[in-house]
Order: structure tokens, then C-alpha cells, then sequence
């Protein structure tokens, strides 16, 4: 298998755990840069998003969550999805898929329109989801999908947040989430997450 990334991409981030929780040794990384229209991403991906996981049969999947749920269903080692507690997976997945989705766009628009971008209706819309999703998380640390075994929903969570660290350090989120900020110290201890660290 082929996985198409870089090292900054927290949709990147998310699939290379799971790949290493899941014991997967076979999945060849290659390194683009998805602004560059690198012409082997762009092949596999037509849109020249990342990640993309080409399989062993050539079959060309992107979408971070996607890839992820194809990966747990290659070994019954660490199942990511979390029977019997696959809704709230799934729910916690989703929650923090969003709160990468916010931050993320806006590190891109103030990449490309400046911090004014923040200002723009848009931006305050972002601004507002971060706030909303971070509350949510926060009142969520003590439910049994933040604390079982490792699953797709706390990787999730822990890049998104991670991420947030990395590039909106300003948000200072841990303060208002204190909580939350101890349940992330935890989860960066894993050695899946120290191995893919944002560089």
C-alpha cells in the first residue's frame, strides 16, 4: 500500500496512527506537497487532496475517516472502531472531524487572506465552531469513549487538538478545557503519536 502525505496535514496525521496502531507494516509513505500539484498525487488523487492510500489491488481511497475505517478492517489487532461502542466512535469521530475542519480552514485562509480572514463572516463562523466543539469535548472527557482502549474517535480528537497546538497556539483552548488538556497529555504519550508528531 501506498499512503500519500505530508507532514503537517492533521488528516495525514490521523490515518499514519491508525496504520501504526493497527500494526501495519506494509504501507509505503510518500512524501508531497499537496500545493506543489505534485503529478503522482495528482494521478492518484484528481482533486490533490492528502491523504491518499492506494491499496495493494491499485484502488485509490482518500478522505482521512475513510481510510481509516478501511484500515481497521485489515486486522483484528486494535479495533479502532470500538464494538460495542461503535456509535459513540463514530459520534466522537465526527465531532472532532469538525474541529479539525475549523481550525484547519482557518490556518489556510490566513495563509492566503491574512488574519483579517478571521473577521470575515465566515472566520467568525469557524471561530464560533472551535469554541462549540472544544465545550463539548471538554464535557465528554469522562465518557467511556474518551477512556477505553484506543479508537478512530480519540485519535481524532488528539490530532485536532494537537494540531490546534501547533498551528493556533494563541487559542490557549487548555485554560477554559482543563480537562480536556489532561486527557490530551495522556494521549501524547502514546508512541504512535510521538512517531507522527507535526513537524
Amino acid at each position: 500500500m501506498e499512503l500519500y502525505l505530508n507532514t503537517t496535514s492533521p488528516y495525514a496525521r490521523v490515518v499514519r496512527i491508525c496504520a501504526i496502531e493497527k500494526q501495519l507494516d506494509d504501507v509505503k509513505l510518500i512524501w508531497v506537497d499537496p500545493w506543489a500539484d505534485d503529478n503522482a498525487l495528482l494521478t492518484a488523487n484528481p482533486n490533490g487532496k492528502i491523504p491518499v492510500l492506494v491499496t495493494d489491488r491499485g484502488e485509490t481511497l482518500s478522505e482521512s475517516l475513510l481510510i481509516a475505517s478501511y484500515l481497521d478492517g485489515l486486522s483484528s489487532t486494535n479495533s479502532l472502531l470500538g464494538a460495542p461502542n461503535y456509535t459513540d466512535v463514530l459520534a466522537l469521530s465526527g465531532l472532532s472531524q469538525g474541529l479539525t475542519d475549523a481550525a484547519f480552514m482557518t490556518v489556510i485562509n490566513r495563509k492566503h487572506f491574512g488574519k483579517e480572514s478571521d473577521s470575515t463572516v465566515l472566520g467568525v463562523r469557524r471561530q464560533n465552531a472551535i469554541i462549540r466543539c472544544l465545550q463539548t469535548l471538554e464535557g465528554r472527557v469522562n465518557t467511556d469513549v474518551m477512556q477505553s482502549d484506543i479508537n478512530l474517535g480519540q485519535i481524532v480528537t488528539g490530532v485536532a487538538l494537537s494540531y490546534i497546538d501547533f498551528r493556533l497556539p494563541e487559542l490557549q483552548w487548555g485554560e477554559s478545557q482543563p480537562l480536556l488538556a489532561d486527557w490530551l497529555r495522556r494521549f501524547l504519550e502514546r508512541a504512535s503519536v510521538k512517531e507522527t508528531a507535526f513537524t
